[in-house]
């Protein structure tokens, strides 16, 4: 066997063990990050146990309901279900004496895009009077609408009104910033509809962790206080 086919021979086991150990080493970084993922998921779902609701009748009281933002069109120009749900959950909330006021918070980053403007006008239209409808345009994120909801606008307790998957990471955010705070869950939709939604829940909740335990992130505005009724 000549010098060069020695050589050639080394170099093609040295590749191939190189290939091998990236392998390895990218198996165990996502095994480490589904690890991850799965113990934020579990520590939030543990943390808010007992305190969502998916019954007006057994939500106990608070004077503000917070409804958190979505937009109200999907791409295809249908409504968005999961708009349309938290419309129903807050009519039904106020309609039985649960809330006194409802903040929408919502995002307004662009003239053309406004959040909390719409929810209003179809809140409104759902028979809530105006003057119990107060508008944060600057609830960009989960975060910011939690932590504005106590600093400007100067609650310490709260009914979070979204999704149930929603609610429970908002929930939380909520119990880390020191608010008293339970979910009122708005109907669900399908697995079908909402499977992309659900997915990139998970990776929310471990990007939520990161901010409230890492960076320490804040709202990206607050301003001066809102005073509610």
């Amino acid at each position: 066997m000549g010098e060069c086919e020695v050589l050639t021979g080394r170099k093609g086991r040295f590749m191939k063990n190189t290939r091998k150990r990236r392998m390895f080493l990218a198996f165990m970084l996502l095994l480490v990050a589904t690890g991850v993922v799965f113990v934020c998921n579990y520590v939030v779902v543990h943390s808010t146990t007992g305190k969502l609701f998916s019954t007006a009748t057994h939500t106990p009281h608070y004077k503000v309901g917070l409804l958190l933002g979505t937009s109200k069109y999907v791409k295809t120009g249908q409504v968005n279900l999961y708009y349309q749900y938290r419309i129903e959950a807050a009519r039904k909330l106020y309609a039985e004496g649960k809330i006194d006021y409802i903040l929408v918070s919502g995002d307004n980053s662009t003239m053309a895009y406004n959040e909390p403007r719409t929810f209003r006008l179809d809140l409104i239209a759902a028979g809530i009077p105006a003057e119990r409808i107060v508008l944060d345009y600057a609830g960009f994120r989960t975060l910011d609408s939690i932590v504005r909801a106590q600093k400007v606008f100067g609650q310490s307790e709260l009914v979070i009104i979204s999704q149930r998957f929603h609610n429970q990471r908002a929930v939380f955010i909520a119990q880390q910033k020191g608010i008293e705070a339970v979910g009122f869950n708005a109907r669900d939709v399908n697995l079908k509809y909402g499977f992309k939604v659900q997915l990139r829940e998970l990776l929310a909740r471990t990007m939520m962790m990161i901010d409230l335990y890492v960076l320490n992130s804040q709202p990206k505005f607050l301003g001066e206080p809102v005073e509610i009724g």
